[in-house]
């Protein structure tokens, strides 16, 4: 790979974040081919040999073409899922899996490349399982934590460790009457748990007594920690609540963000944590793709400056 190949940036058309580190790729003179793979195939092209000589051809937008075997990272964001409207539910699902498998592995298999991050390593460290386990592994406090489908389980552990919150393992598309709902955090008691429990996987977890939340955003070597005060829960049903200032990590905190971005494979995390009323930091979770830049313009920290020179591969 030569240094003078593109940015490849994977994400949806409305990414307002992605918008802003390419508009600072370009002032620096770096070439940047954005896409979203869910334009594929109607206006979105591959084509790319396999060979001894590893992953050679070009990808296709209609106003970009990179060089596959040139690209010096890809930033993979939120790109949207790849649809055959066109297709009946036998053939578009067959038409899905094949542009997943190939186009997909394609630009995970690009050589050379810096990924921020790369497509399975997020897969991997987006199970919430996965994660707190890692997390513990790398030295962090996490509350005690049960995943289960069994009612009494879960009153059981609700007694045991109350005051205990209910997290959704997942956040997929939720509409109730036509409008895109989330699945929030909440605490929950015993006599609210009945037979619905054993319907699917839950999480429990006891609610850390705390005072204030902090987000640390790690953008390669670089560390951001974020204080954020409010009286929520969960912070972020309501952003007008928030109060932000620079935190100071606690040691062998950065050690530890490091060791879990490693386990995973992963150059750039947002970790959330939980400060109690001792001070103690709790694990709560680490998004591999989650949201930064809001918290610049808040703190003056130099994140899209960092993250840009993660992607342009700036040493020195």
């Amino acid at each position: 790979m030569t240094d003078v190949g593109p940015v490849l940036v994977v994400t949806i058309k409305d990414d307002p974040t992605t918008d802003l580190v390419i508009v600072e790729l370009h002032d620096r003179g770096v070439p940047v081919v954005r896409l979203d793979s869910g334009d594929f195939p109607h206006a979105l092209s591959v084509a790319a040999t396999i060979s001894s000589d590893g992953v050679e051809g070009s990808i296709t937008t209609p106003s970009r073409t990179a060089d596959l075997s040139k690209v010096r990272s890809l930033y993979y964001r939120r790109p949207s899922g790849f649809a055959f409207p066109h297709l009946d539910e036998q053939d578009a699902r067959f038409a899905v899996t094949q542009a997943r498998y190939g186009l997909g592995g394609i630009m995970a298999s690009l050589p050379g490349c810096l990924y921020v991050n790369h497509p399975h390593r997020i897969g991997d460290a987006e199970f919430k399982p996965s994660g707190l386990a890692a997390a513990a592994a790398a030295g962090f406090s996490i509350p005690p934590t049960l995943i289960t489908s069994e009612p009494d389980t879960a009153r059981a552990f609700i007694k045991r460790h109350g005051p205990v919150i209910y997290k959704p393992l997942s956040a997929p598309l939720y509409r109730v009457d036509g409008i895109s709902c989330t699945v929030e955090v909440a605490e929950v008691t015993a006599d609210e748990i009945d037979e619905a429990v054993a319907g699917t996987a839950h999480l429990f977890q006891q609610r850390v007594d705390k005072v204030a939340d902090v987000r640390v955003t790690v953008i390669g070597d670089q560390v951001f920690p974020v204080r954020i005060d409010c009286d929520l829960l969960d912070w972020r049903t309501d952003y007008s609540k928030l109060t932000y200032s620079v935190a100071t990590l606690p040691p062998g905190v950065t050690e530890a963000l490091h060791a879990y971005l490693a386990h995973f494979g992963l150059v750039f995390g947002a970790f959330d944590f939980a400060v109690d009323r001792q001070g103690r930091w709790w694990f709560l979770e680490c998004n591999p793709s989650g949201q930064w830049y809001w918290l610049e313009p808040e703190t003056g920290l130099p994140m899209l400056t960092a993250m840009a020179d993660l992607l342009e591969r700036k040493t020195g």
